[in-house]
């Protein structure tokens, strides 16, 4: 079952190969989703500080009635924190907000403020010094790994040649007709876990004939075919849902997808409009 399996950080932290993603669920109704999840075998739960639902997600695993040992839980730094004593407070208000005493992985949640997402300015000294903050923090202890979000191959370069702690995992937008697999290569090849948000490209590719037809031909959804796509591709797919019943079939994908159709698959005519989810930096700039 893949909810029992992991992949290894560099630090030799485990990590869940399935997540349960909590983006745009409320923070009132996030703690419900969060037992949903676990009580049927999740131990991977993602939020992030501008999802404003950490505190509803620390209640949600601190009432789950799992061990807090047993649960992998992420959290990422605001886009627009690019110094060191913000991003300081920031991690310790994460820690408070959630009602944690530690956090397993941290994340830069973009190289760049999402005003200004895909502009020519890196911002490579700001994520220099949000980097200090999440290395501090990870040296005390705070948290158990650290990583990035959305960075590029410049972006990464600049922490890897200028940090002491590497980052361990970068979370990029990966599905089935938007996998940008130079950008994979190069992460794995610096010794980071990619983990894929919208591995259902934000449901887009539920119109897509071509990848329902795919699905069918193995008996399974959509959303099961493009979380197994990416696990084939050896990401870790983070699908959003406080729906129970997709919770539990985006977790029944223990079939395997041919190496032909997987390059059919990795063929099909990128997504160029996300529709009203166009709103969102990163779904505007494909």
């Amino acid at each position: 079952m893949i909810l029992e399996e992991s992949f290894t950080l560099s630090n030799g932290v485990e990590i869940p190969k399935l997540g349960l993603g909590t983006w745009m669920i409320d923070d009132s109704k996030v703690a419900e989703a969060v037992k949903a999840a676990t009580a049927m075998g999740y131990r991977h739960v993602d939020t992030a500080q501008a999802y404003a639902n950490e505190r509803g997600v620390g209640e949600g695993i601190r009432t789950s009635g799992v061990a807090r040992d047993e649960l992998f839980v992420t959290t990422k730094l605001e886009a627009g924190i690019k110094d060191y004593a913000n991003a300081k407070t920031a991690i310790d208000g994460s820690l408070e907000t959630l009602g944690l005493d530690h956090i397993d992985l941290m994340i830069i949640h973009s190289p760049q403020p999402w005003g200004e997402f895909g502009s020519d300015d890196r911002f490579f000294e700001g994520n220099l010094e949000a980097w200090r903050a999440l290395e501090e923090a990870y040296q005390a202890g705070k948290l158990r790994a650290i990583g990035v979000s959305n960075f590029q191959q410049a972006d990464l370069d600049n922490l890897l040649g200028n940090v002491s702690v590497k980052p361990m995992l970068n979370q990029i937008l990966a599905h089935i007709s938007n996998t940008p697999f130079e950008l994979i290569d190069y992460t794995k090849s610096k010794g980071m876990v990619v983990e894929a948000y919208s591995p259902v490209g934000h449901g887009k590719i539920l119109n897509n004939p071509e990848i329902g037809a795919m699905a069918e031909k193995y008996g399974v959804g959509v959303p099961q075919l493009g979380i197994r796509y990416c696990l084939q591709l050896g990401l870790l797919p983070l699908p959003k849902t406080a729906n129970p019943d997709h919770m539990r079939s985006n977790a029944a994908v223990d079939f395997e997808i041919s190496e032909t159709d997987m390059e059919t698959l990795k063929a099909v005519e990128p997504i160029r409009d996300y529709g009203d989810a166009s709103v969102f930096p990163v779904y505007a700039k494909n």
